[in-house]
């Protein structure tokens, strides 16, 4: 199984010598049935019985999550290992001519383990596979997600931001509670995950306030022009900030009206 999309040179040369690992397995191994021999497959796993695996020998199959086509098999491939839940969104599917060599599942199995040279082929083969999807998702995530700071572990009245500072990171509590002040009052809560100091960020001033932990708390620090990629490129993000923003404004409110109602008293 592999990433669709354009491959590394790395990923190619293990591509072609997993590929050949399975026929090398089931030399040794009769298979249970006739070849199976399908013009195309909209559902390929809801066509063939669950109690076997298949070597293709012709044909590519694509493999579905959802409606996003992700993965792909090509000849020389162990098809039918991905079974159970975990696969319940996964569809096999193809638009060509294939042709299965079906094998009982648990035939396979203890022809492979029966030999440990097997045994550590079909380590390699699936080992292998795991290493080419983690290969893809790095080539695939962008660099600016990637936060050169991380994480910071903070005390409790340890301040996270100092008001008046230059602005040049944006934060957000994975653990914890903190507070915020200005001029010394305090002015809002800010709890678990709650995204902070954004604002200065975005209209490059300096710090509007000062953020105090309030008990100890694990804190994600993410450099301010990586956020500002991260907020252009993903809704999800630009939405939390919005809101959070929004309950920020809203304590400030009540905070002025409480103050204009003391000084209304006198």
């Amino acid at each position: 199984m592999y990433l669709l999309g354009e491959q590394s040179a790395f990923a190619d040369a293990l591509i072609n010598r997993l590929q050949n690992l399975p026929a090398q397995w089931l030399e040794d191994l009769v298979p249970c049935g006739p070849v199976i021999e399908l013009e195309t497959a909209d559902d390929l796993m809801a066509q063939l019985p669950g109690d076997q695996l298949f070597l293709l020998t012709e044909g590519v199959i694509n493999g579905y999550v959802g409606a996003r086509a992700l993965f792909y098999w090509q000849e020389g491939d162990l098809i039918g290992l991905q079974q159970g839940d975990a696969w319940g969104d996964c569809r096999l599917c193809s638009e060509g001519p294939l042709r299965l060599l079906p094998y009982r599942r648990s035939d396979v199995f203890r022809h492979l383990y029966a030999d440990t040279n097997r045994a550590n082929q079909f380590l390699e083969y699936l080992l292998g596979q795991m290493a080419l999807l983690a290969h893809a998702v790095a080539e695939l995530k962008p660099r600016e997600f990637r936060s050169i700071n991380g994480f910071k572990r903070v005390e409790a009245g340890e301040v996270l931001i100092h008001q008046g500072d230059v602005a040049d990171h944006v934060f957000v509590i994975i653990d914890g509670h903190a507070e915020a002040f200005v001029d010394g009052h305090k002015v809002g809560e800010v709890p678990k995950d709650e995204i902070f100091g954004a604002m200065a960020v975005f209209t490059g001033e300096p710090r509007n306030a000062t953020v105090i932990a309030r008990e100890a708390s694990t804190v994600m620090l993410i450099p301010g022009d990586q956020f500002l990629s991260m907020t252009r490129s993903n809704p999800k993000i630009a939405h939390s900030l919005i809101e959070s923003m929004a309950r920020r404004i809203s304590q400030l409110n009540g905070q002025i009206t409480q103050l204009t109602a003391v000084k209304t008293q006198f």
